[in-house]
């Protein structure tokens, strides 16, 4: 019934705006560009219309029902009592060129939390290393050494590296389970990143003790505070906007939910026995091993008739985000390659229909980036088709779908600051209405300027993968670290060139629909200089001084996250290789 609820709630969004747009661009009569335009539109409106609905729902679930959590995770009461933990888990940190010691503290830090819920005797640990440099693989083992020589249980402390990554992270988490997987009931894979409270770790595997058809509960994730000003103004948007959404989509979504391949409790017996990925015919980037691989691991858990689910509570799960905008853009890229693959996994026979609908709709998620990249472009060459654009110009439909669209893109943030706002004491643990305001505002001016970049660095990055162009799968970059304008440049010249061209174009033959236009467009020519600001560390101190992008874990800071230490010192500036 709910998943009717949202089909028509979608359906009927997506024919209005379409059925205007349809009239705007016909007014008069359909030329190739207009053809052309509402293809881009057909690509790109679901994301928008879905987003918009699943956080409409959600604001509903959280302020407008009064139990609104029990109608989404009826499960998650089974976490808040005292029921021992009975089951044998492994916790499982994945590595590849990471920086060991920062890894390996992480790791520390959540066997320390465990440990003090009483519960530590029921958890092994792992460290799964796929790196492929010789001095991080010594400095993993020495790491390694060190931690289980000073650990009051070593015999629950284990190191493995595999000589060749076959499978990549898929197939690391594969090889445990072939080597151990039979001594343990659950898994717990975390990232390099990854930081969890023992509370929270506990309080997922009761809630899979109790529920024995359960086979993945993931957590919802946030950022943890962060050192660049680029980081920590887009983990404060995503915070606010996850909660809303995220119970939208888990309401109807239910036993079909998301799985992000770390911070997620998974049922080890029916992953090893259901959930081996099938190697793609065909060579990289799209064929081979799967890169992607937690939405299919779901997939295929759902098709041996286990449930995964998603908690949609915050706190004790945490990850950090990528500290620059190039940074930003490798991540970006390594999930649309990896998310392009799913064309061939669509078709997997016996999968549930919701499953086959995640794969479909995490391709379409990236196919819409390249369409409404697509989409500026042609709106910047539409006005010198006509000698008078504004002679019978419907404006007020035209009006309608672009204001409808701009509010769309905007209400998973929105409906998050809305949420905040309406929680007893939520505003306080942003630093307080004010600080918490200003820093929603701010946040969407940043978040209209690195949409401009990453969709069209992401739409080259789609023109050439049929052509064979791919990412590089390893270690990430997680620290602070300035960027030079040399650096910016060489990574940002074509996007800066796109978006001045088409601002230009507009200018000169429609000035109105320039200035209308400005949000989405002023990120193209601002791209370099927007990169260089928001990885400076004057800019994360300028923002930190004035409480702006806090979380709350920076006004009350968990003792996990407190166990981190200080902020690293002030990094170099990296020059282009």
């Amino acid at each position: 019934m709910r998943r009717r609820v949202v089909l028509g709630l979608n359906l009927f969004t997506f024919l209005a705006l379409g059925l205007t747009f349809a009239a705007v661009l016909g007014s008069g009569g359909w030329t190739v560009i207009d053809m052309l335009m509402m293809a881009c539109f057909v690509l790109a409106a679901p994301w928008s219309v879905l987003g918009f609905w699943n956080a409409m729902l959600g604001l509903w679930l959280l302020h407008g029902r009064r139990y609104g959590l029990h109608a989404v995770a009826p499960f998650a009461a089974t976490g808040d009592g005292d029921d021992p933990v009975r089951a044998r888990v492994a916790v499982l940190l994945t590595l590849r060129n990471e920086d060991p010691a920062r890894a390996f503290r992480r790791l520390a830090i959540v066997k320390a939390s465990i440990a003090a819920t009483g519960e530590g005797a029921h958890f092994s640990y792992f460290v799964l290393s796929d790196s492929s440099d010789p001095a991080v693989i010594a400095a993993e083992q020495a790491n390694f050494d060190v931690w289980r020589e000073n650990d009051d249980t070593p015999h629950r402390l284990f190191y493995r590296h595999r000589a060749v990554n076959e499978g990549f992270k898929a197939g690391n988490l594969r090889d445990f389970c072939h080597r151990w997987g039979a001594d343990y009931d659950f898994m717990l894979p975390l990232d390099a990143d990854s930081l969890m409270s023992g509370e929270s770790v506990v309080k997922l595997v009761r809630i899979m003790q109790a529920s024995p058809r359960l086979g993945i509960l993931q957590s919802l994730v946030v950022g943890l505070p962060a050192a660049s000003g680029f980081a920590r103004l887009f983990q404060f948007g995503m915070r606010q906007g996850m909660r809303p959404y995220t119970m939208g989509s888990a309401w109807w979504g239910a036993d079909c939910g998301p799985f992000w391949g770390h911070n997620a409790l998974v049922r080890i017996r029916p992953f090893i026995q259901h959930c081996d990925l099938p190697i793609l015919p065909g060579k990289p980037p799209l064929g081979g091993p799967i890169l992607s691989h937690d939405q299919v691991e779901a997939a295929l858990m759902r098709r041996a008739h286990y449930e995964v689910r998603v908690l949609p509570v915050e706190g004790g799960s945490w990850e950090e985000n990528p500290p620059t905008v190039l940074d930003f853009i490798r991540r970006d890229l390594r999930w649309c390659q990896g998310n392009m693959q799913y064309w061939r996994l669509v078709g997997l026979p016996d999968l549930k229909f919701m499953s086959r609908f995640q794969l479909a709709w995490a391709i379409l998620m990236f196919l819409g980036v390249p369409a409404w990249t697509l989409m500026f472009g042609l709106a910047a060459l539409k006005p010198f088709e006509a000698a008078d654009l504004a002679a019978g110009y419907p404006a007020k439909p035209a009006m309608v779908v672009y204001g409808a669209f701009l509010l769309m893109s905007l209400t998973p943030k929105l409906a998050g600051v809305v949420d905040v706002l309406l929680t007893r004491g939520g505003a306080r643990r942003y630093g307080g209405a004010l600080r918490f305001l200003a820093s929603a505002g701010a946040e969407i001016l940043f978040s209209f300027l690195l949409g401009a970049i990453t969709t069209f660095r992401v739409t080259q990055f789609m023109l050439g993968l049929p052509f064979g162009r791919s990412v590089t799968w390893s270690g990430q970059e997680r620290d602070a670290h300035a960027l030079s304008w040399r650096t910016a440049a060489a990574g940002l010249w074509v996007p800066t060139a796109f978006g001045t061209a088409a601002l230009m174009l507009l200018l000169v033959k429609a000035p109105m629909a320039a200035l209308l236009g400005l949000p989405l467009l002023i990120g193209y020519p601002l791209a370099i200089p927007f990169a260089v600001l928001t990885a400076d560390p004057r800019f994360e101190d300028w923002l930190t001084s004035r409480g702006l992008g806090a979380i709350p874990e920076e006004v009350e800071t968990p003792p996990e996250i407190r166990a981190l230490g200080s902020r690293p010192a002030e990094p170099a500036v990296l020059e282009a290789a």
